[in-house]
């Protein structure tokens, strides 16, 4: 199989009637003047809902419909654990990684572009534990961060990797070299757009129904780039959350 990127996608017209049915405020650029603006803000820490292509075939978030964030940012797991996702802080999340950089963070040396193969990331990205730090317990021991790249670094300083490859999801691995391009780091957060139990947003008017409810920062479909500041403001009824178990 080469990639899994065989579900339903949206022509530009589409997207432009469906938002501004839902009344969303955006802007649209072209792929040349977002991605770097993209790169930029995630460079900052903030929070992105990513919809593009074809919606992915299977359990896990590959690129085309997923909630992307920095690496290196020591507050991303708790922040899109308890802010987005509703559930438990300590979560790893994690890593997309451009192929031909995988083996700088990551002991692996071949594809993985399923996000299905688990690895420990190098020594030299490591963060040793004081002795102090190895006394703690619970969730106090697993805040402490383990690399430089925390927010994918699960306590035993493993990751579950997906390989991003330009062949099967060009405009993926066009973003996360934006983003090596800005931030010299070829990693970016990858979990699935959704919060606990409800499934993978597979439309437009799903993706923004998930960025109001959440605390995204920013949502992209395709080249429609919305910044929560910029929406108009809804009322607050969380009713929707009782509907879903935790995991």
């Amino acid at each position: 199989m080469q990639g899994s990127y065989l579900g339903p996608h949206f022509e530009r017209e589409e997207i432009h009637t469906r938002l501004d049915k839902v009344g969303a405020v955006y802007k649209i650029l072209e792929d040349k003047a977002l991605m770097p603006q993209l790169a930029e803000i995630l460079d900052n820490d903030n929070v992105v809902g990513w919809f593009q292509g074809r919606m992915e075939f299977g359990p896990r978030a590959l690129g085309g419909r997923s909630i992307i964030g920095n690496p290196r940012s020591t507050k991303m797991q708790s922040q899109m654990n308890l802010k987005i996702k509703y559930r438990e802080s300590f979560r790893p999340f994690a890593p997309s990684v451009l192929i031909e950089d995988v083996n700088k963070y990551f002991k692996h040396d071949r594809p993985s572009p399923y996000m299905l193969l688990v690895a420990p990331v190098t020594e030299e990205i490591r963060t040793p534990m004081t002795k102090e730090q190895e006394k703690l317990f619970g969730i106090e021991k697993l805040n402490i961060p383990r690399s430089e790249l925390p927010a994918i670094t699960h306590v035993d300083y493993s990751a579950r990797i997906q390989t991003i490859h330009p062949e099967t999801n060009p405009r993926y691995y066009q973003l996360v070299s934006a983003f090596k391009a800005q931030s010299g780091c070829s990693v970016l957060v990858n979990t699935s757009f959704n919060v606990r139990g409800e499934p993978i947003v597979c439309t437009p008017e799903d993706a923004y129904r998930c960025f109001m409810r959440t605390e995204m920062d920013y949502l992209v479909i395709e080249n429609f780039l919305m910044a929560k500041s910029d929406q108009p403001k809804i009322e607050k009824d969380k009713s929707w959350m009782d509907e879903f178990e935790l995991d």
